[in-house]
């Protein structure tokens, strides 16, 4: 015996015993990777990376688009032994031209800015590292 009683917006429902104890007759349905009404994340289940993705803030579209796809999908894709190591060029190419565009890409803070610049000379360290290690 279920019993639910609606609270608000709210809808409670009370289950039983043995309410848990009888089997559950819902049918799972397999996703349809073609229906575009169905909600998809960043990661496509055939692992292309979703551009539409609500998660991206919009980032794939705009004057700078571009640049955000090249970086993020060398991040994504890179082997690399530290993931995205490969792809300062790209990285750069899109902060270059987010600061073209300050109202619709607002600038990070002072702080935010420091660490933005640490990762970036980190995975510039680690390149020229790189770089070095195949050289010798």
């Amino acid at each position: 015996l279920l019993v639910s009683s609606t609270v608000g917006k709210d809808k409670i429902i009370f289950a039983t015993k043995e309410d848990h104890e009888t089997p559950s007759s819902a049918e799972l349905v397999a996703d349809d990777p073609d229906d575009p009404y169905e909600e998809q994340g960043l990661i496509l289940p055939n692992g292309d990376i979703n551009w539409n993705c609500p998660c991206l803030g919009g980032m794939a579209s705009g004057p700078c688009g571009e640049q955000f796809k090249s970086a993020f999908s060398c991040f994504h894709y890179s082997t690399e032994e530290i993931k995205g190591s490969d792809c300062v060029d790209q990285f750069r190419a899109m902060q270059e031209c987010m600061q073209k565009y300050p109202d619709l890409y607002p600038q990070e803070d002072e702080n935010d800015e420091k660490s933005s610049k640490d990762l970036e000379s980190a995975s510039m360290e680690a390149s020229a590292a790189k770089e070095e290690e195949e050289s010798s």
